[in-house]
């Protein structure tokens, strides 16, 4: 997936195991190719797995908990809108926490929290209880994507910035597959129960090398919260021509993206297709298109103009929508594929499009944005399912239909955007 936020002593140490490699200048940024670098790469890449493996894990398990305990398709999408609401409200507090006490302590706090509660959600009695602690995950889990990019920014040379940046998207995309993945294989042979342990147990590692490897911040200095500053960036974002509207479309983007992975598994487990867990979760690997998607269009985008690539990926989704809407695997899974691309090629134009329309406050015009995009995976991904109640699928479909009309409207509003001056 796309950055999540941004604005982010003497010897720097990765932890017990690691502090031979990071004795550096506490001066110098941290180069590619150097030890130091190495331990934060690895750090970040495994962070962003952890991140993404646990919350989007749940989505091939709806089903089961629909089954389980009694629940509709909308109340069952539950367990990813609930934590990912929680997630959107709480990652501008928590850059704002950073800011105050630190990068590195917020990171570690929130992934070890996370998996804590991933642990404890495993032997939850009963679905509320379950949901309980799914909230708070969401809340907790904020800290990590909501600093990440601060920290790079603040440790790693310019040169080396998008070698580091690369690294933990890729953890971030390999994450939301492998979690989806591993959790429908396990699910299928032990219930959701193992599949929850097992992605809180991988959590727990991840979260243990994750500590052991990031080096200390050298250069994170706190700064204090100054409400005028804070008044006058969000008044310059929101009388900006673009950004409202990138904003709106990073809702929708991510929101018609996850009405349709919330409901496939549905879909799918039933006729005509009847697919076992095992090979829905290789339907769900799909998801992998979206890592070579992100960096070839950003590549486009580059080239030709984000206004004009834009537009281009709604109607590739359009058209990978229309192909889910035949009883066929054969269609089907091209169609999943085309929506997938689709989806991660504008996330990725709409997303770096922020940075070049902000003047000024860009961590927060991208904390906005971040809230926006999981806010629409939680209020259009939930009421996706009330359409899947009335009409299956096609309801759904047409749900989606009327987001990726939305996204058109806008991208082609922004395409008439005039340009800032630089």
């Amino acid at each position: 997936m796309p950055p999540d936020s941004a604005s982010c002593a003497a010897t720097l140490h990765a932890g017990p195991a690691s502090a031979q490699e990071n004795t550096i200048s506490p001066s110098a940024r941290l180069q590619a190719g150097s030890p130091a670098f190495r331990a934060t790469a690895r750090a970040m890449f495994v962070g962003g797995f952890c991140t993404f493996s646990m919350l989007y894990s749940m989505q091939p398990l709806m089903p089961m908990f629909a089954q389980d305990f009694a629940l509709s398709p909308a109340a069952a999408s539950s367990v990813l809108s609930v934590p990912t609401t929680g997630l959107a409200l709480a990652l501008i507090p928590a850059s704002f926490l950073a800011d105050k006490v630190g990068r590195k302590p917020v990171m570690n706090i929130a992934l070890s929290l996370a998996a804590l509660l991933m642990l404890l959600a495993a032997f939850a009695p009963g679905f509320q209880q379950f949901l309980y602690l799914r909230a708070i995950f969401g809340v907790v889990l904020a800290g990590l994507p909501a600093v990440a990019m601060a920290y790079l920014s603040e440790e790693v040379e310019p040169l080396s910035l998008g070698h580091s940046i690369g690294l933990y998207i890729a953890g971030n995309a390999l994450g939301g597959m492998s979690g989806r993945f591993l959790a429908a294989v396990i699910a299928d042979h032990f219930g959701w129960r193992a599949a929850v342990l097992a992605l809180a147990v991988l959590g727990l590692a991840g979260a243990i090398e994750f500590w052991r490897s990031l080096p200390d911040s050298r250069h994170f200095k706190p700064v204090p919260l100054n409400m005028a500053e804070l008044r006058r960036d969000v008044g310059s974002h929101f009388a900006d021509g673009g950004l409202p509207w990138l904003f709106l479309s990073a809702f929708l983007f991510m929101g018609c993206f996850v009405s349709l992975y919330n409901y496939l598994g549905f879909r799918l487990l039933a006729a005509p297709f009847n697919l076992s867990h095992s090979v829905l979760g290789f339907v769900f690997s799909l998801y992998m298109v979206g890592i070579w998607a992100s960096a070839w269009v950003g590549r486009m985008a580059d080239r030709f103009g984000r206004r004009n690539m834009l537009w281009l990926m709604v109607v590739l989704m359009a058209a990978g929508l229309v192909c889910t809407l035949a009883d066929s695997l054969w269609l089907m899974v091209p169609g999943i594929a085309l929506f997938t691309f689709g989806f991660f090629g504008g996330h990725s134009v709409a997303s770096s499009w922020i940075g070049r329309r902000a003047q000024r406050g860009k961590a927060l015009a991208s904390a906005f944005y971040l809230t926006a995009y999981y806010l629409g995976s939680s209020v259009v991904g939930s009421f996706s399912g009330l359409l899947w109640g009335m009409g299956k699928w096609n309801g759904v479909a047409a749900m989606i239909a009327l987001g990726l009309l939305a996204l058109l409207l806008i991208a082609l509003r922004l395409r008439k955007l005039e340009p800032l001056a630089v």
